[in-house]
């Protein structure tokens, strides 16, 4: 899996059909409307770690093919 900065993780995430909601802190929050989910993503200078962009994937129900062909 390759490294992902937070601001990637944004944009595949706002082609996936979710906004920004608001923002907590560091925090920003993905809201997608038709299935009414968030999802929480820091916002860092560093690339996010393997084990939470997967968990955002899996929060996304998509796949990490799909992700990185969105990227």
């Amino acid at each position: 899996m390759a490294s992902f900065k937070p601001r990637e993780v944004i944009r595949i995430l706002q082609k996936l059909g979710y906004i920004q909601k608001r923002q907590t802190g560091s925090h920003l929050i993905m809201y997608h409307l038709e299935r009414n989910q968030i999802i929480p993503v820091p916002r860092h200078t560093r690339d996010l770690k393997k084990g939470l962009v997967r968990t955002i994937i899996k929060q996304a129900e998509s796949s990490e093919e799909e992700f990185l062909k969105l990227k």
